[in-house]
């Protein structure tokens, strides 16, 4: 009898769930033996689409072995295919499958606010739009972005201080004194006055930066005109700070248009996409992007989902170029259209300035691209050489990192940080609060724990048949004791042949004199100029910073804690309640059963548990 391979056993599955769809637009989801989701995809009409990768003949390689994998899918119907295409884009940034197309862009961009206050602050701002005002942006750095509020700070003197410190003002603090405020606080300017500084400050992140800056001067005149010499100074140094910061950010769009340039190049079966920000007809800075797929994805397709990933969580301006075409561009530019709340047009410029902004986009990709391959061949090469320094047999793909961190043993947390071919996992980071050492100023017991259990987890994982998360090199921040305590909890899980060392510091703790501890040799150095050791020290850094932010983490939590918090049978309005009527928690503690009984809500038991809790503590 012949036996079934992989593929056509993915191939049954998909037919078997074509044949149920109905004839709807819709998202699928290719499921592996795990659960795990391998690809995301949407359709115009779910059954005709599915189908098609059932059809061994048209299949790339690339697909024949996602259908391979393939174990189940999963389905959601929707009211139209732009909804489904807006609905991929989220469940692809979200699951971040295998086999898609992945834009590792996670950081969201800065933007400027002037919010939405009787007396409005000028404000940086970073992540959902969810305080109320006028939003500009967005930059592409942060540095950008304070570069450009220092310089309107200076020119239109909106206060940059929050609502509470605002309202507790009853003198005008520093930022008045060296003309970067007006002090609205304190009386020092109307509310008509200061309406005149937002509005200039609108228009000049609107793009009216001509108009706001032929007003200054027109004042500047006037001010000299009738001698006020001081004023017309001041007036003066703002004009002078506007053309500056017109001059870092080069605004070269005559018309004011907001838009984004996008630019993509491939090379190598690697990809770079390069976004130029423009608002206003001022250039906001740019950002590259290296998407993540397959050498055999089509560059159709890698453009359009990586398009449509970057807006997933950003308003797109109404204008957007490329330097290509993208598949389903009419469709594409409904989806960003009703994610926007206004129209988006896609073009590809063919002259003019749009088109001079465009070929400087597409050589930015170019040498981005060309830097990014540089560096991954770097990385390449380090790898291969830290495989032969420790005999690995082939280079680190999975590399994991433990360290420790407490406070004079209080609140102990160890940390684990995974590097991988294109750098740190951040998702694959974990913390472990020590729970069973008695004494948390034992490194190596708290060690010793951390390893056993991530270890012991990993082992059912795999005897489940998982080894994803097998990492070929452990790299422990310590000594000889931390490296014999990791070794000892390997040792016990029987994982011994998974290599592991250790780096500490010498006797004088200078960064580059560390010494390396590996099995079956002697401690050793490497040259402090040696790239080995850099690798593996920003490795080790890496996890010492995870560590001490969840140490901290953990003992600003402590800190925020109430003592009541632990007290059986009182939730959150009986503490509410005890807190109202005592003014504090320490009253609560020194409370007889009888003054607990008054509080609302405390019976006399419930008064008897909460005043033995307290002497017992």
């Amino acid at each position: 009898m012949k036996k079934t391979t992989t593929l056509e056993r993915g191939i049954a599955v998909i037919a078997e769930y074509a044949r149920t769809l109905p004839a709807s637009p819709g998202v699928y989801r290719m499921l592996g033996a795990d659960g795990a989701v391998l690809y995301v995809g949407k359709a115009k009409n779910l059954p005709k689409r599915v189908v098609q990768y059932a059809q061994t003949h048209r299949m790339a390689t690339r697909i024949k072995r996602m259908v391979a994998a393939t174990f189940s899918m999963e389905f959601v119907v929707t009211r139209s295919e732009v909804e489904a295409l807006l609905l991929e884009a989220n469940l692809i940034k979200q699951l971040q499958p295998k086999y898609n197309v992945a834009l590792k862009d996670d950081k969201s961009y800065p933007l400027a606010l002037i919010t939405g206050h009787e007396f409005p602050q000028l404000a940086y701002h970073r992540g959902p739009r969810n305080r109320p005002g006028k939003y500009y942006g967005p930059f592409a750095s942060g540095g950008a972005l304070w570069q450009t509020l220092e310089v309107l700070h200076k020119a239109f003197q909106l206060r940059n201080c929050n609502d509470h410190y605002f309202a507790q003002r009853t003198r005008p603090c520093l930022q008045y004194h060296i003309k970067r405020c007006t002090a609205p606080c304190v009386g020092y300017v109307t509310h008509e006055q200061y309406a005149r500084q937002v509005d200039a400050t609108e228009k000049y992140l609107s793009g009216k930066s001509s108009e706001v800056q032929a007003e200054l001067a027109k004042q500047m005149e006037s001010a000299a005109d009738a001698r006020e010499f001081e004023q017309a100074a001041a007036l003066r140094d703002r004009i002078r700070a506007l053309t500056y910061l017109q001059t870092k950010q080069m605004a070269v769009l005559p018309d004011g248009d907001d838009m984004d340039v996008i630019a993509f190049h491939a090379s190598g079966g690697r990809s770079a996409v390069e976004v130029f920000f423009y608002r206003g007809g001022t250039s906001y800075g740019n950002r590259s992007l290296f998407p993540k797929h397959d050498v055999d994805t089509d560059a159709d397709e890698i453009l359009m989902e990586t398009i449509v990933q970057f807006y997933a969580d950003k308003v797109p301006p109404p204008n957007i170029l490329l330097n290509q075409p993208a598949r389903e561009m009419n469709l594409l530019a409904e989806a960003l259209s009703l994610r926007a709340g206004h129209t988006v047009k896609i073009a590809i410029p063919q002259r003019g300035t749009k088109w001079e902004l465009m070929e400087a986009a597409v050589m930015n990709a170019r040498s981005a691209l060309a830097r990014h391959v540089a560096g991954r061949a770097q990385q390449e090469i380090l790898r291969a050489d830290i495989a032969e320094l420790f005999s690995l047999g082939a280079p680190p793909q999975r590399i994991e990192v433990y360290d420790n961190s407490h406070l004079s043993g209080q609140f102990a947390v160890g940390a684990m940080i995974v590097a991988g071919p294109t750098g740190f996992e951040k998702k694959h980071y974990r913390k472990f609060n020590i729970k069973t050492v008695a004494d948390t100023r034992d490194d190596y017991a708290m060690m010793h724990e951390m390893l056993t259990r991530r270890f012991t987890r990993l082992k059912q994982e795999m005897e489940e048949g998982d080894h994803s998360a097998r990492p070929d090199l452990i790299i422990i921040d310590g000594g000889v004791g931390q490296f014999n305590a990791a070794r000892g909890a390997l040792s016990e899980l029987s994982l011994d042949d998974i290599a592991v060392i250790s780096m500490a510091k010498g006797a004088d703790r200078d960064a580059g004199r560390e010494w390396i501890h590996a099995p079956d040799r002697p401690p050793f150095q490497l040259p402090p100029n040696d790239p080995r050791l850099a690798f593996l020290q920003r490795l080790r850094d890496e996890a010492h910073r995870f560590a001490i932010g969840s140490h901290r983490t953990r003992r600003d939590a402590a800190i925020r804690g109430n003592a009541m918090d632990d007290i059986p049978g009182v939730g959150a309005q009986r503490r509410k309640a005890l807190l109202h009527h005592f003014g504090s928690a320490r009253a609560v503690a020194q409370a007889g059963v009888d003054d607990l009984v008054k509080a609302p809500g405390i019976s006399a038991g419930l008064a008897q548990k909460i005043y033995e809790f307290f002497q017992s503590n």
